[in-house]
């Protein structure tokens, strides 16, 4: 068995407590729902804003899908020029014995255009 990252984004319409949840929560069932992901065997999970995202934390989305013994940790993105606005990006570390190389990264919405290589 080994730690595999997988990696996913997806863009809020809004800066609301609602919307930011909402988007996240969406974010994270599809990652668990295309790699057939056990919540136990989540290491833990990196959660980034950009810097116009404030009203919430993402990773109380996970806390309310009941993950409550995932280690969670927020940050904030770098502010660039040319990065996506509204956007919430993930880094999950799974315990599995799948390869990375099986790992089913997730782009939603807008953000899509981060990694048009995964589309």
């Amino acid at each position: 068995m080994a730690v595999r990252g997988i990696r996913g984004a997806t863009v809020v319409n809004a800066d609301t407590p609602d919307a930011l949840l909402a988007e996240t929560r969406n974010l994270l069932e599809r990652i668990v729902e295309v790699n057939g992901i056990a919540i136990e065997d989540v290491a833990s999970i990196i959660f980034t804003t950009t810097p116009d995202l404030q009203s919430e934390f993402p990773a109380r989305a996970a806390r309310l899908l009941g993950w409550s013994s995932t280690p969670l940790l927020s940050a904030v993105e770098v502010n660039t020029p040319h990065g996506v606005p509204r956007c919430i990006r993930v880094l999950l570390h799974l315990n599995t014995d799948k390869s990375q190389a099986e790992m089913k990264h997730v782009y939603l919405g807008a953000a899509k255009h981060l990694r048009p290589d995964l589309q």
